[in-house]
């Protein structure tokens, strides 16, 4: 179904190329490409936020919305980091760690999906948030001080990955047992 809040989901999937586009651009590591690829991620970031408020508050949401908003997520965080991993800007280890979360987070999301959708929990948006600052600041051409503050809030964005994952699982496992109890 066709709406603006499902518009703007598919305006975050273009602009995930776009902003590897910017990202790569000359060496990977020109200063203009680096602040144009760090407008093109917070676009991409505040569109995220505006799809969901307008879903939520205009009664848009679908099933479409409900799947493809955070894979559309998942494309932009995940192109971002394995980008900065492979200009040797951030650890792939970092790069690892959030992934691996990401896509076990998503894969039990798919397999619950015929009990309905799993909404994300304020951890899981804090979490989101935080990534979303980290990897921008990283986006950014940096030194100094400016760099020191990034690592301390990606650091910040690796435990929280870690936290809500755990917490995420635990409550899915949790979930299941009182279901199967209760049959």
């Amino acid at each position: 179904m066709a709406n603006l809040a499902n518009a703007l989901t598919g305006v975050r999937f273009v602009l995930v190329p776009v902003f590897l586009l910017a990202l790569f651009a000359g060496d990977g590591h020109e200063t203009a490409w680096r602040v144009t690829a760090f407008v093109v991620f917070v676009t991409a970031v505040v569109t995220d936020h505006l799809d969901g408020a307008l879903a939520r508050s205009y009664g848009m949401v679908t099933e479409f919305g409900a799947l493809a908003d955070p894979l559309a997520d998942k494309a932009l965080i995940g192109a971002a980091l394995i980008g900065l991993s492979m200009l040797g800007d951030l650890p792939w280890w970092v790069t690892a760690v959030i992934l691996v979360r990401e896509l076990g987070v998503t894969a039990l999301r798919f397999v619950v999906l015929r009990r309905g959708v799993i909404p994300a929990s304020r951890g899981g948006k804090l979490k989101t948030l935080v990534q979303a600052v980290a990897i921008g600041l990283f986006v950014l051409p940096l030194s100094g001080a400016w760099l020191t503050g990034a690592w301390v809030i990606m650091l910040v964005a690796v435990v929280l990955t870690v936290l809500t994952g755990v917490d995420y699982f635990v409550s899915a496992r949790r979930d299941a047992r009182g279901r199967s109890a209760g049959h």
